[in-house]
């Protein structure tokens, strides 16, 4: 990092340095989640989010026939608090706690330290790989898991494509950079049309083998997965690339290993994915819509009765960051995808 040379890195590797090297990397040394990190997450907001992502997953369980036998994977599970009240939730209903096999799949080692402290570590085993997970029928829940993973971004002027590189001289100086690309022979390497009607691509070839892998999963055992995210559902792409330092908008070339980079998902691109691979279907929505039909207005009233007026202010101050169209309501976005037999509809 200290040599004179510069180190020209495509886009994709110069984030996965910049958030999972094992010395600079901002996950690797970072908690990045609560006041004294850089963003807080919706289960930090209300344990009401959580409640509700634990009904929604024993009724797709029963959607599936209620295996004796399954797995649930959280991918990426930050400070574990979903985790926690998943399981505190779960215990209401022996039946299906008994069944289920938890799983949390986390590249950083700081994070797991924080999980294993939080949780039953009874309860959760912890994997590094998605096929170590059992060959059952498996429910995948992707909270803000898929923004933090590396993309590409490419550029279309006067017919030509680019592709967008950061030159790294150390970890204080750094710029952006465009070299020539052959589109056409990278959409026959990923057998995917990804360039039609586009000027500006943003893509990700690690966030596309997940896709398959856990769909693969899906087809083969019966499952589904619940991506929470912020996102859009344009079928147009845009530069979505920003970073974030404590709790406000960075440089994304600023500050690396110490800002969280990440990008807005575009649904759009990822439901064509799901179509490619045949015999999936999935339903949008955004969070919002998500959380009241799963019933969180509802839940905050009953948790509300007999507090005393701050607590009660409180509990709705939350609600409203969650489901209130100029924060995360209509912001984040979900989206669930599971095999065609299954109609299951409850959130959409």
């Amino acid at each position: 990092m200290k040599s004179k040379k510069n180190y020209n890195f495509p886009l994709d590797d110069f984030i996965d340095f910049s958030l999972y090297d094992k010395k600079f990397g901002y996950y690797m040394k970072k908690i990045p989640f609560g006041q004294k990190g850089d963003f807080i997450t919706a289960p930090n907001v209300s344990r009401l989010f959580s409640e509700m992502i634990a009904i929604w997953i024993i009724s797709f369980w029963e959607s599936l026939g209620s295996p004796k036998k399954f797995n649930l994977i959280e991918l990426g599970a930050g400070n574990a608090e979903m985790m926690k009240i998943l399981i505190e939730s779960f215990k209401k209903f022996p039946n299906f706690f008994n069944s289920c096999n938890i799983f949390i799949y986390e590249k950083s080692p700081k994070l797991i330290k924080i999980q294993k402290n939080k949780l039953n570590k009874k309860k959760v085993t912890w994997i590094s790989k998605i096929n170590k997970i059992k060959k059952s029928p498996s429910i995948f829940i992707a909270n803000e898991f898929f923004d933090s993973i590396p993309i590409k971004q490419f550029i279309k002027k006067k017919n030509l494509w680019c592709e967008r590189y950061v030159s790294l001289e150390d970890k204080y100086y750094s710029f952006f950079l465009k070299s020539k690309f052959n589109m056409q022979k990278f959409e026959k390497k990923i057998n995917f049309r990804l360039s039609k009607n586009q000027n500006f691509i943003e893509y990700s070839i690690l966030a596309t083998n997940y896709l398959k892998n856990i769909t693969s999963m899906i087809k083969k055992y019966n499952g589904g997965v619940l991506i929470i995210d912020y996102g859009y559902f344009n079928e147009k792409m845009k530069d979505t690339l920003q970073a974030i330092h404590n709790h406000k908008y960075a440089n994304v070339l600023e500050n690396i290993g110490n800002s969280d980079i990440s990008h807005s998902i575009n649904f759009n691109l990822y439901g064509k994915i799901i179509n490619q691979l045949g015999d999936l279907t999935y339903l949008l929505t955004n969070q919002k819509k998500f959380l009241l039909k799963m019933g969180i207005k509802e839940r905050a009233e009953i948790i509300s009765k007999n507090q005393n007026f701050l607590k009660k202010a409180d509990i709705y101050y939350r609600l409203k960051r969650l489901i209130d169209d100029k924060q995360m309501g209509n912001l984040f976005k979900v989206m669930l995808i599971k095999n065609k037999k299954n109609k299951f509809k409850l959130g959409f």
